[in-house]
This record gives C-alpha cells, structure tokens and sequence, in this order.
C-alpha cells in the first residue's frame, strides 16, 4: 500500500506541476513586457493565483491518499487576510515541511513565497524556472568557508532578497524563510555544534533584509514550528504515507525595530529568543508524544 501511495503521489505532483507550470510561462511573457501598471499587475496576480490552484491540488492528493494528519494549534494575535503582506518563519526538516506549510496557510494568507537555492533553478524542472518568474528570492547560500575567504559574496544573496522585496511591494505577499537556511539532519547538526537541541543555527541575514525593505507593509509576523513525533521523514517517505500526523504550531509575534545601525543586531537577538522558544517546543512535543 505505501509503494502504492509513493507512486500515486509522485505521479499526481509531476502532472500538477506541469500543468501549472505551462500557463506561468505563457504569462511571463507580457508581464515582463509590461511597464508596472494595472495590467502588468493583472497578470501578476494571475500567476498567483495558479499557485493557490497547485497547492490546492497537492492538498486534494494528501486527503484522498491519506498521506498524513495535520495537526495545527493557532495563536495568532489578529485574524489573517489574502489582502495583507506577511512574514513567515519556521525551522525546516524536509521537502514535505513545504507542503504542510502551503496546505496550512492556503486562503488564509498571500502564497507563500520562499528563499529557493539558485541551484534549484535548473535543478528541478519546470517548477525551478516558474518559482523565478513568480518572483521567489533565488539565493547562493554560500558555505561558511566561501564567505570567510571572500566576505563580499554575502552581499549577493542580500542584493537577490532586496530585489525580490521590490517586487513584493506591489502586491500583497506572504514571505517564508526557513532561517536555518537547509534540511536539518543529524550530521549537519553536528558539523555546526547547534547550540539547539532540535535545530540547527539560525542564519538572520534574509530577514533582516525582507524586515528593512518591507517592514512598513507587514501586517502580520508568524513564527511556525513543525514538529514529526514519530520522527523525521524523507520526502518519499512522506508521499508514501508513513508519517501519521505532523505538528505544527503558529504563533504571532512582533518583530525587531530595526534600522541602518543596529538591524542586523537587533534581528540576530530577537532570531535567538524566537529560536529557544522553538527548541523548547519541540521538545514539549516530542516528550508528549
């Protein structure tokens, strides 16, 4: 049955993509013609809106597959609109966090939009090139190593979070950024000697960025902590119905006042308490389990 339900899902997610993917194209065209204005925004919010069909979809595949429970406890402090820029933040732990996320948040909030490794662009087909024109942040991530031989390349992903941020002002958007910046698994968790126990280090530079060129549009702050009681899955493992339930909590939170002097400071602090909360929580729900 899980093989069943592994080859079901794969099958469903390449159609659904394609199928998708095709129209983003064909509208990519005029809207990069296009001067901004009403029309080029029509367009824009087309595209978009093929976002919520795609996820719609994938949630569709989950429930009838029986792919997974998700289980979600809400504090947030204002009730939350499509009409409304929004930050997101949560830790990350596989491929599937993406889809829970998409399929927690859909018509409740602007399409997510995420920080993609400008890897991914051509390595992942159709969805890598259609994510860049929908205007998703495409970063480096270069290692700790490149950037301590050459501190300069730390501004290109900064320079590629502003640009995307310009975009995002046209329109309402909802911003992920899964701050520790990859999957966490066990060896990368020891390779960094987290200071957390279920997470890996935060890295505060893309919010920083997305806080100063947006934060006086963002209308809501959301801190997501996903949790898998019955452990961490592999994406396949995942499609093939082996994870019962997922966690995933959602709380309001205010973000730093930042500026010129002291964003990445006063982010790096607030990111700290936000991400022991986070460890904590897990933990409670690990212990419960």
């Amino acid at each position: 049955m899980a093989f069943i339900k592994g080859f079901l899902s794969i099958t469903f997610i390449v159609i659904n993509t394609i199928v998708c993917c095709v129209p983003i194209y064909l509208m990519a065209v005029p809207r990069f013609i296009l001067p901004h204005g009403e029309a080029r925004a029509a367009l824009g919010n087309a595209m978009t809106r093929i976002i919520d069909l795609w996820v719609g979809n994938n949630r569709l595949m989950i429930r009838m597959l029986r792919i997974t429970r998700i289980e979600v406890e809400w504090d947030t402090a204002k009730p939350l609109a499509r009409d409304q820029w929004t930050l997101v933040i949560s830790n990350h732990q596989g491929w599937s966090d993406i889809l829970i996320l998409q399929d927690t948040f859909l018509n409740r909030i602007p399409p997510l939009k995420f920080f993609v490794k400008r890897q991914l662009l051509w390595g992942v087909p159709f969805l890598g090139v259609a994510m860049w024109l929908l205007d998703f942040p495409y970063v480096y991530r270069f290692s700790r190593a490149a950037i301590q031989a050459n501190p300069s390349l730390r501004q290109k992903d900064a320079d590629a979070v502003l640009e995307a941020c310009k975009n995002f002002k046209w329109r309402p958007t909802s911003v992920l950024n899964f701050l520790e910046g990859t999957r966490l698994t066990p060896e990368k968790h020891a390779a960094q000697q987290s200071p957390f126990r279920h997470l890996l280090t935060p890295k505060t530079g893309g919010v920083t960025a997305v806080l100063s060129s947006l934060g006086d549009r963002i209308d809501h702050v959301l801190d997501v902590t996903i949790t898998y009681p019955d452990g961490i899955p592999t994406f396949l493992e995942f499609l093939r119905g082996n994870v019962a339930r997922v966690k995933v909590h959602i709380r309001s939170c205010s973000p730093p006042k930042i500026d010129d002097v002291n964003g990445a400071t006063a982010t790096r602090t607030w990111v700290d308490d936000v991400w022991r909360a986070k460890d904590a929580r897990i933990e409670q729900t690990l212990s419960a389990r």
